[in-house]
């Protein structure tokens, strides 16, 4: 036996699938008339958070990112699990400065760009102190 199942005859509704898990549920058979009442409310932390141990929230704070619709006072949601990938929108640390840019990788050489012309690229160069916090996933207009 590869899968030791139990089953039990009493129906216990669907309260144990995660909302990840309902697109995938095979519902066969009438479900019970209890259930109308039974379905949880929308949990955001299941709907915008993949990995939460390494997820944490910033509040954006300039106007850097404002023409991917990044404005001030939006929250980010940054997940450090996410692997750093060209055309990402990072929070990182350059040279004692946090900021939120697009990455973008060339061959040798990084660039963090921001999203509104006010702002020149800032080059990464082997010289320069830098730390990338994270991903930015998912952003929360306020």
């Amino acid at each position: 036996m590869t899968d030791n199942m139990a089953y039990t005859p009493a129906y216990r509704g669907s309260k144990d699938f995660t909302q990840h898990q309902v697109p995938t549920a095979n519902a066969n058979g009438f479900g019970a008339a209890a259930d109308d009442y039974m379905e949880r409310g929308i949990d955001l932390n299941e709907q915008l958070i993949m990995n939460k141990p390494a997820t944490f929230f910033f509040r954006m704070n300039g106007d850097a990112m404002t023409e991917v619709g990044i404005h001030s006072g939006d929250v980010l949601i940054v997940d450090r699990s996410v692997a750093i990938a060209s055309g990402k929108i990072i929070v990182a640390v350059v040279n004692g400065e946090l900021l939120v840019r697009r990455l973008q990788l060339n061959f040798n050489r990084a660039t963090l760009l921001a999203e509104n012309s006010r702002y020149a690229p800032i080059e990464i160069t082997e010289f320069s102190e830098q730390y990338i916090w994270g991903v930015v996933t998912c952003v929360i207009h306020v």
